[in-house]
């Protein structure tokens, strides 16, 4: 069996592990995205091609989050819109340029992240009643530069996410988790459209990933659900520490 030929066997299974991540944290278009290349994409297609796998993950833990009461929808629309218009505008720049450069500013920011994250704990575990005052000025922007770069790439924009959430946007962290996944269900819908529309996607190696993605995202999104905030918080020190180290080195795109 030729090396295409066990990729394409790997697929489901790696789905499920970037589906498994995603859900919980993020980056696990890591894994995806280079395997995509790997079987002989360009970068531009692979790229449009991933978010056929995250966009079934995304259905998926959005639905078990809702169906699990522990999606908290007050107020969303918010964060909601401008990351999909910031979607949107980063799709439209992807489809002709090069994101090496976006990589190594990620890259930057989660260790930033990780920084946070590891010396003010109890903003991330924190049981905050709910998100309280919304604060326009602040999130709109901040959702929207979110949004750009989810539709530019996708790689990590879930853990940029959560970072927005619970410190900008003040959830728990749980609660968080799922919100990051409606949001970034909708901006992948809204980017899926714009690579569509200049045929940059391969149906059938999306759908491969996603099938593997979605079954990740349902085990992920009832761990995430049962073992709580501080769970949460460990998996995404640790997807961060990784992250940050494959982009530094240059794995991935």
């Amino acid at each position: 069996m030729d090396q295409s030929s066990l990729l394409l066997a790997a697929m489901p299974v790696i789905g499920f592990v970037a589906g498994f991540i995603n859900t919980l944290a993020g980056s696990g278009s890591l894994l995806t995205l280079p395997m995509l290349i790997l079987l002989g994409l360009p970068a531009n297609v692979a790229n449009a091609t991933n978010r056929v796998g995250v966009l079934c993950q995304g259905i998926v833990a959005v639905a078990t989050f809702r169906q699990r009461g522990a999606l908290p929808l007050g107020g969303s629309w918010q964060l909601i819109v401008p990351a999909v218009v910031g979607g949107i505008v980063g799709a439209e720049l992807a489809v002709d340029l090069d994101e090496a450069l976006m990589r190594q500013v990620i890259g930057v920011l989660m260790l930033v992240l990780l920084v946070v994250m590891l010396f003010k704990p109890e903003r991330w575990i924190a049981e905050h009643e709910g998100r309280g005052q919304p604060r326009l000025l602040v999130e709109v922007p901040l959702f929207f530069a979110i949004g750009v770069y989810g539709g530019f790439i996708q790689v990590s924009v879930g853990l940029l996410l959560l970072a927005g959430l619970v410190l900008g946007a003040g959830y728990n962290l749980v609660g968080a988790n799922a919100m990051k996944n409606l949001i970034v269900l909708v901006l992948t819908a809204a980017a899926l459209v714009v690579f569509v529309v200049n045929d940059q996607v391969q149906w059938t190696l999306g759908l491969l990933l996603g099938a593997g993605q979605a079954a990740g995202a349902w085990v992920a999104a009832r761990v995430a659900i049962k073992r709580g905030a501080e769970f949460v918080r460990y998996v995404v020190i640790v997807i961060i520490v990784l992250s940050a180290a494959a982009l530094f080195a240059g794995v991935g795109l």
